[in-house]
């Protein structure tokens, strides 16, 4: 018999004894009823900047996508396959969810990606490289700058595509309808892996802020 990784499998089990025994009311009507998130989150797959562990979500609270960098391509309607999209118009269209929350993070890989194409070449024909090109005339500016450093450059253009990806969001006319009319919001945050801290961008300004503490 195949079986998964034993620390996964171990996790599973605490799993099973600790937050499934103490919230499995919630499971069964979650199961029963369907979920009804009022939140999405578009997040780096990055293993180190989980949404759910971050803002101590509990099941059923937050439509998570997660993808490389964080992007949200424009909107295309054509015949290729667009997960992200079908992602964002499944929460949109069918969840109905309020708010949506593009959120990057510090020491991004395919961010670093992007500014060290020299080092790291991501090739035309790769996946990846096809992908990290939504953010290839952010990262050409920023990467000309001398007077940044190279982990200013990074958290520059982590935080630049944050407003990007929100642009983006706004390409799809769903999205742009249900926000001009205050039916749904988006945000942009920022969080720091090292420090654990959380960033919000300001909708007016487009800075990053850190939320004063209670």
């Amino acid at each position: 018999m195949t079986h998964l990784p034993e620390r996964l499998l171990a996790g599973y089990r605490n799993f099973m004894s600790g937050r499934y025994s103490s919230e499995s009311a919630r499971y069964r009507s979650l199961a029963r009823n369907g979920q009804s998130p009022e939140t999405m989150v578009i997040a780096c797959c990055d293993s180190r900047a989980a949404p759910e562990t971050i803002f101590d979500a509990g099941p059923g609270e937050l439509f998570v996508l997660r993808n490389v960098a964080n992007l949200v391509p424009p909107y295309a309607p054509d015949a290729q396959h667009h997960g992200t999209s079908a992602a964002l118009e499944f929460a949109v269209e069918s969840l109905k969810v309020k708010n949506i929350i593009v959120m990057g993070h510090g020491r991004c890989g395919g961010i670093n990606a992007v500014l060290n194409r020299s080092e790291t070449p991501l090739r035309p024909g790769d996946f990846i490289g096809q992908w990290m090109n939504l953010l290839a005339p952010a990262a050409e500016r920023i990467a000309g700058n001398s007077l940044m450093t190279m982990s200013e450059r990074q958290t520059a253009l982590e935080r630049i595509s944050i407003r990007y990806q929100i642009e983006n969001l706004r390409t799809f006319p769903r999205v742009k309808a249900l926000e001009d009319k205050g039916s749904l919001t988006l945000y942009g945050a920022w969080f720091d892996i090292s420090a654990g801290e959380l960033w919000v961008m300001d909708p007016a300004t487009g800075d990053f802020e850190r939320p004063d503490p209670d």
